[in-house]
């Protein structure tokens, strides 16, 4: 394998010896590749991540924000936006596959001895206060589905059952990655098929569900339309959400530099595939009315087309999904306060690494306990805390990232994938993300700009404590 060209940057940035989960300079003839991840692994990590309880609890309300019409296009819009910013963590994850992606993305592209620093700061700081909210939003819809087997279950008895998955999953998580992988795969083939079971059910109607949404045109000139499929097309990315899982374990791949956009772009065509073609299946069978108030869709689809019995099956499938979700995102997330706690830039008990198995666990057993602590919260304030937080701190900086990298690097050809019809699929990931923190609203905006804020003031008295960027002269 041809060394990255962005290698021996960040390798200096590293204290201490290399080792297979921090590969760095490694070649793949000097790591034992038995120990990383492969294309397969990689990408059942990313759809777990983005196959949790959502989709099927979101559909109704994709309905409701189109009013029952021309649902396929929120889907395919959702698609294309994720699809884009996904070429963007694809050409960055290629050039810097390290083991807290983002991280290194960012302060390799602003300058890592100078805004870089800051920018890369401001990324950790909101992945520690955002990985529990997102691991945690996993958790209590799980919780809530679990609420349709067991009805007499009530608010406290869910609030424990949404930490138990929390802290499972830590142990599930504590062993090395090919062990991992293996499991993956395993959770991977189960969310898949539940997936299938429910499309088979009503394939033969997806043809038909699919003939409505062209008839009669788009009111191409109808503003309130415009809005709904706006509204429904935030919903869909939210569930696209979650390609990009594999970057955040960059170091522990095999072939990284193809692994990582090969993985991502696969993840987000075939989830694309599986969503509208469950979608269509569904709203063939059900009524429209009966899908868009729906509690349940699934379980009531799977009645109608076979029993109470299946559908309380699927009930449980789809609780397996949920809790694959919180499994991958706790593996991807744990990672990054690892990552710079290597380099000195986050407490330095994040950067233990277990003696014998080879990966974070200080990090991941910390992510776990606060992932328990935050399913005290709704699972609405936790979605919109995530997505608001996470566009303003990192998505657009990496839209902007990746044409900086460009710049850099400008007349030469060493990148190991380059986006197709650049910059345009950035642009788009721009402004699609930049239309996201603008519809949260004024709460959200104002709530995400101070803890940024917050992240800041904290860079700058670390920095100054230790006369770094732009204290240096003090």
């Amino acid at each position: 394998m041809t060394k990255n060209p962005y290698h021996p940057i960040l390798f200096s940035m590293i204290h201490g010896n290399p080792e297979p989960l921090m590969q760095a300079e490694l070649t793949d003839t000097e790591v034992d590749s038995s120990r990383l991840m492969g294309i397969f692994g990689a990408c059942t990590s990313n759809m777990l991540n983005m196959i949790g309880v959502g989709p099927f609890l979101s559909i109704p309300l994709v309905l409701v924000a189109v009013h029952g019409s021309k649902v396929l296009l929120p889907w395919i819009l959702g698609a294309a936006i994720s699809l884009c910013d996904g070429l963007v963590w694809a050409e960055l994850g290629s050039a810097m596959p390290r083991s807290g992606g983002p991280y290194f993305y960012l302060r390799h592209a602003f300058g890592a001895q100078s805004y870089g620093r800051v920018a890369s700061f401001l990324v950790l700081w909101s992945s520690v206060l955002t990985a529990p909210l997102l691991i945690a939003s996993g958790a209590v819809g799980f919780s809530q589905y679990f609420h349709y087997l067991w009805p007499s279950l009530q608010n406290a008895g869910l609030c424990a059952l949404a930490m138990a998955v929390c802290l499972i999953n830590v142990v599930l998580l504590y062993r090395r990655i090919t062990t991992i992988s293996a499991i993956s795969i395993g959770l991977w083939i189960l969310v898949i098929g539940t997936i299938l079971w429910i499309i088979v059910g009503g394939a033969e109607h997806i043809p038909s569900a699919l003939r409505e949404q062209f008839s009669g045109g788009y009111p191409a000139l109808n503003g309130a339309f415009w809005k709904g499929v706006g509204a429904a097309t935030l919903i869909a990315v939210y569930d696209y959400a979650g390609y990009y899982n594999v970057c955040l374990i960059g170091g522990e791949l095999k072939r990284p530099e193809r692994t990582i956009p090969y993985s991502i772009i696969i993840s987000i065509l075939l989830v694309a595939i599986l969503y509208i073609a469950m979608n269509f299946a569904i709203l063939g069978v059900l009524p429209l009315q009966q899908s868009m108030h729906s509690s349940a869709i699934v379980a009531d689809y799977m009645q109608v087309v076979y029993s109470v019995k299946y559908a309380k099956v699927v009930d449980v499938l789809i609780l397996v999904a949920s809790f694959a979700s919180v499994f991958a995102i706790l593996l991807g997330y744990s990672r990054i306060p690892f990552a710079a706690a290597r380099q000195g830039e986050f407490f330095s008990i994040f950067a233990k690494v277990h003696p014998t198995k080879d990966f974070p666990h200080v990090s991941l057993i910390i992510l776990g306990l606060l992932s328990a602590a935050a399913c005290m919260l709704s699972l609405s304030t936790l979605i919109s805390l995530v997505i608001v937080i996470q566009a303003m701190v990192q998505f657009l900086a990496q839209c902007v990232a990746v044409v900086l990298l460009r710049r850099h690097h400008a007349g030469e050809n060493n990148l190991t994938f380059r986006m197709p019809f650049y910059p345009l699929p950035a642009v788009i990931a721009f402004v699609g993300w930049l239309l996201i923190l603008i519809s949260s609203g004024i709460r959200n905006i104002v709530l995400a700009l101070s803890i940024t804020l917050a992240g800041i003031a904290a860079f700058l008295y670390k920095s100054r404590q230790e006369r770094s960027w732009p204290f240096e002269a003090l």
